[in-house]
């Protein structure tokens, strides 16, 4: 059955900080140009290491005081947010910020904060009276999300959504969620990272011999090659403008893509090791709930993070679906910007959307010797590749504690 334009998803804006750029076009550009985002990092307690950074202006739309006061995921949220909001032409109203909501994911949250404050009072002999009065509000769950609604006065819901790796991509399926519901007009949806910020996020990926290592930052985050040893860590954020057709088309706005269709199902397997046949299945759900086939998906953008285990079972799983699709071409965006976690799957969406203009697929670097056991038919290595048609991309994000999300955007059409 034809969807109605009120039940119609499409995106209208974009918004982003990644590691290799801090708005769509510069980011793009560098993901053509085949220009990695990783560099060199120290990082308190455990020493140097790699890192992806973003190097967005902060203080385009805050203060100094509240960049103090605020988080850095907060930071970054706004950054995109507002960023994004321009990119759509929107300057949104009293009553528009009352029907605007904020759907924000994150993998983890507050673990920053706390480390940060444990060594403020570190210097003070551990008193408790040196402990931020700012802790609570920076910590709670809903502080990205919430740091914009006070940032910009939206008045609409909020909140974040942990997901683990899955993050980003959920906060798009609950903004699309909540459109169609009608409990908003406008959502502002996709996911955010501090996790360079944390010494226990690459100690504990240390201690489990998954964190990336490499003489040369730019050639660390390789999925699929044979010498990967693990991620590397990374920050960022991409916000997207959704809004349900019949408003973006009444409002004459330029219109990304339309977000199709959207699964999220869980793996109940494992807490770190993932299940290829779980993740098929969350694929081929997203796929029949676009209304396509497997064979109409012209990019997909895998999760891969250039674990061993990881990729090969996300490649068991993308074979199995997509067998005998010959139009189906495959990329990894992490491959430059590292792993951005709870914005990745929003950061990696955004990469891809030009490619219904472009209709060039970027491709995934650092790929030297393949491994066998990754090999897919057009996996897009080495420089990017023009395809004859783009009219579909799928978005692949797993996650810790065995948690997948995949989106679905088609080209837009009346």
């Amino acid at each position: 059955m034809k969807k109605t334009e009120c039940e119609r998803i499409v995106i209208t804006g974009i918004g982003l900080a990644s590691p290799n750029g801090s708005n769509l076009q510069e980011y793009r550009r560098n993901l053509l140009d085949s220009i990695s985002g990783v560099e060199a990092y120290s990082v308190r307690y455990f020493g140097d290491t790699l890192a992806g950074l973003c190097h967005f202006d902060a203080l385009k739309y805050q203060t100094r005081k509240e960049l103090r006061v605020g988080t850095r995921a907060g930071s970054v949220a706004i950054y995109c947010v507002h960023e994004a909001l321009a990119d759509a032409g929107l300057d949104l109203t009293d009553s528009e910020k009352a029907r605007t909501g904020v759907f924000i994911g994150i993998t983890e949250h507050g673990n920053v904060e706390t480390e940060n404050e444990i060594y403020e009072i570190s210097k003070y002999e551990y008193q408790t009276k040196y402990w931020s009065h700012h802790h609570n509000p920076r910590t709670v769950a809903n502080n990205p999300a919430g740091e914009v609604t006070i940032n910009l006065g939206i008045t609409g819901p909020h909140f974040t959504l942990g997901a683990a790796c899955a993050a980003g991509n959920l906060g798009c399926v609950t903004g699309a969620q909540q459109l169609l519901l009608g409990e908003v007009d406008i959502a502002l949806a996709g996911g955010v990272s501090e996790s360079p910020g944390t010494f226990g996020i690459f100690a504990a990926f240390n201690s489990q011999n998954a964190l990336a290592k490499h003489a040369e930052p730019a050639k660390a985050s390789r999925p699929f090659d044979q010498s990967r040893n693990g991620i590397v860590v990374s920050e960022g954020g991409a916000i997207f403008v959704l809004e349900r057709l019949d408003r973006a088309l009444t409002r004459k706005a330029r219109i990304y893509g339309e977000l199709a269709g959207w699964c999220c199902n869980s793996d109940a397997t494992d807490t770190v090791l993932p299940n290829s046949v779980r993740q098929a299945e969350c694929m081929r759900q997203a796929i029949s709930r676009s209304g396509l086939q497997p064979s109409d998906i012209h990019i997909v953008n895998t999760h891969a993070t250039g674990t061993p285990a990881g990729d090969i079972r996300e490649c068991e799983a993308l074979r199995e679906v997509f067998a005998n699709c010959p139009e189906t071409h495959f990329t990894n965006t992490k491959s430059f910007i590292g792993h951005s976690m709870g914005a990745a799957g929003a950061l990696e969406l955004a990469g891809n959307l030009p490619s219904f203009d472009d209709l060039t697929v970027h491709h995934t670097i650092n790929v030297d010797d393949l491994d066998p056991a990754c090999a897919l038919p057009n996996l897009v290595i080495g420089q990017p590749k023009k395809l004859p048609r783009v009219d579909a991309i799928l978005n692949n994000s797993f996650g810790m504690l065995g948690i997948n999300c995949v989106t679905v955007v088609k080209r837009f059409s009346e």
